[in-house]
């Protein structure tokens, strides 16, 4: 897929965008803003600050991830280099959803969302762009329906950024529920082994760390930051179209470091979906690590452990990350008279 800058045009001041572009462009000076503090009142949105935000913690790793998806997922699955923690689909889907009503992954990966949803009864239907991933995602749905969950489930090949156009029309408007993460390239940990599991030359190789092939500058993975911003804004920009008014967007993303400098992902997705039309209503904290009687007990990677050792001997007081922020987002629903409270709708 091309990566050129999307054709644009004016028309009375607003700039409007062809609807096959892959893009749509987020304004820098808004990433800055949520970058270095709450963002700033604009006339367009009205007034917004992201400490506001209703704030709620989950408690999704009681047990290990290995665990949670012990007897539920094929073999398979363990390969994807940034599979979603089956127990944070599971509680997004509790909150916002009902039973029967339809839950949406545009980038689906090994099916999480997907499994979780009809497990909880809902019907479910992701798109993801890796053939081989799609696979994956239709034989952990096969083996949901072996255990007697026969709920409507459904797996689209294609490129999210050309929502709504890619998913049958049965699901425009019909979505409650988007439960996503964006897809972190290279910054993914994957697997390990070292000297005392297996390594022929006693040395530490990462295995399973990586989307598809490299080369491939249609997968969102492999490109920079600003152009993922972009691509996850016109995926969202998409969502929007197929969620059913009042809807919710729930978002697992974390921030992550580069030569020791944080960068706040979750506040530039935030920025997305306001971009996409969105109105944000929740930054929740979904647990990595168990919660013990006095402590939590992370669960951090091997390359996690690592560099948080190594910072430590610099003189950097850095600690193991343990949770993910949860973005909700949600549709405006059509009239102002009939809206509910932000985080209410929608949930059972």
């Amino acid at each position: 897929m091309s990566h050129q800058h999307p054709a644009v045009s004016t028309t009375g001041g607003e700039t409007v965008h062809d609807s096959d572009d892959p893009t749509v462009p987020i304004s820098r000076a808004l990433i800055d803003a949520l970058d270095t503090g709450p963002a700033q009142p604009d006339t367009a949105t009205g007034a917004f600050d992201v400490n506001d935000l209703p704030l709620s913690v989950w408690a999704t790793a009681q047990t290990a991830p290995a665990s949670q998806r012990k007897g539920r997922y094929v073999s398979d699955s363990t390969a994807h280099p940034a599979k979603m923690l089956p127990a944070v689909a599971a509680h997004a889907i509790r909150a916002y959803t009902r039973p029967g009503e339809l839950v949406f992954d545009p980038m689906a990966g090994s099916g999480t969302t997907l499994v979780e949803a009809i497990d909880a009864g809902r019907r479910a239907v992701g798109v993801e762009y890796e053939p081989h991933w799609a696979a994956v995602a239709r034989a952990n749905l096969d083996l949901a329906r072996e255990r007697g969950h026969d709920h409507d489930g459904e797996i689209v090949r294609g490129d999210a950024r050309q929502l709504p156009g890619l998913l049958p029309e049965k699901y425009r408007g019909q979505v409650a529920l988007v439960i996503t993460s964006p897809p972190y390239g290279p910054s993914t940990h994957g697997q390990v082994v070292t000297s005392g599991t297996g390594s022929q030359d006693g040395k530490v190789h990462k295995y399973h760390h990586r989307y598809g092939s490299t080369l491939d500058r249609g997968n969102l993975a492999n490109v920079g930051h600003h152009r993922l911003l972009a691509g996850f804004t016109r995926i969202l920009t998409g969502c929007a179209a197929v969620l059913r008014p009042g809807g919710h967007v729930a978002i697992t993303v974390r921030p992550w470091r580069e030569h020791s400098e944080l960068i706040d992902l979750p506040s530039q997705i935030i920025a997305c979906g306001r971009t996409a039309g969105l109105v944000p209503v929740e930054r929740c904290v979904a647990l990595l690590a168990r919660v013990a009687d006095r402590e939590l007990v992370a669960r951090g990677s091997f390359f996690q452990r690592d560099f948080i050792r190594k910072q430590r001997e610099q003189g950097l007081p850095l600690h193991l990350i343990a949770h993910e922020d949860v973005i909700v987002l949600r549709r405006p629903l059509e009239t102002a008279d009939t809206q509910a409270a932000p985080g209410t709708q929608g949930r059972s």
